[in-house]
């Protein structure tokens, strides 16, 4: 046999080799097993951050979570990662029943007046009549009532941070409207967007009365330009 020579032998060896490896580089890949480090292969590309339902040009604060009756994603100043969104969410009802109750009062009044109210306020309106009360020391036995109200709101309020209790319920049903779940679900949007409505009238309305020193009702009925 002939024999090869050991430089010869090396050569084809690196030859062979150099073969295999330009070869290798046009085969198609196998399939990757499963990764053993820590740091996992994303699946997708990067998710985008969703944009606010309400306003359209900006991105909707994260903060706000999902699920929430009446959630569009109104944040435009980031307040639900400075408190507990739960905790906004329970002043957000509580102020929306309040100015509810105080819009529908403010229009009353120019409606029909009481006789006996009449001769404790006399003609006075809106914060007239809260003017009047304070001389006459009658604010101070509201504000007592009120406070003692705010004990057994403030101890909802911490049920509600421990997630033993549904922000605003305070299980007041007389009329049995939330026995369904579907319609306390659209109940429960209905008095979101009045109550929030509310508190943009009853701002307005005190404001009207502060230019012009009228009620709502009495401002729209005789209404001049100013």
């Amino acid at each position: 046999p002939q024999l090869v020579s050991p430089t010869a032998a090396m050569f084809r060896s690196v030859l062979v080799a150099a073969i295999a490896g330009t070869a290798a580089a046009f085969a198609p890949s196998a399939p990757l097993g499963r990764a053993t480090t820590g740091r996992a292969v994303a699946k997708h590309g990067p998710t985008m951050q969703a944009m606010s339902e309400s306003i359209p040009f900006l991105k909707r604060n994260m903060a706000l979570g999902e699920g929430m009756v009446g959630d569009v994603g109104f944040d435009p100043l980031s307040l639900a990662g400075v408190a507990d969104i739960k905790f906004l969410r329970e002043a957000e009802i509580k102020h929306g029943r309040i100015s509810m109750l105080a819009a529908a009062g403010a229009m009353f009044q120019d409606i029909a007046v009481d006789p006996s109210y009449k001769a404790l306020v006399g003609g006075a309106k809106m914060t007239g009549i809260h003017d009047v009360l304070v001389k006459q020391g009658a604010m101070g036995q509201l504000l007592l009532w009120i406070s003692f109200l705010e004990v057994f709101g403030t101890i909802a309020l911490f049920e509600t941070l421990e997630g033993k209790r549904a922000p605003g319920d305070f299980k007041f049903d007389p009329l049995g409207f939330g026995k369904k779940p579907e319609t306390a679900k659209r109940y429960a949007l209905a008095e979101m967007k009045n109550g929030r409505l509310a508190m943009m009238g009853i701002g307005g309305m005190v404001h009207g009365y502060f230019i012009t020193g009228k009620g709502p009702i009495e401002l729209i009925t005789t209404f001049k330009p100013i």
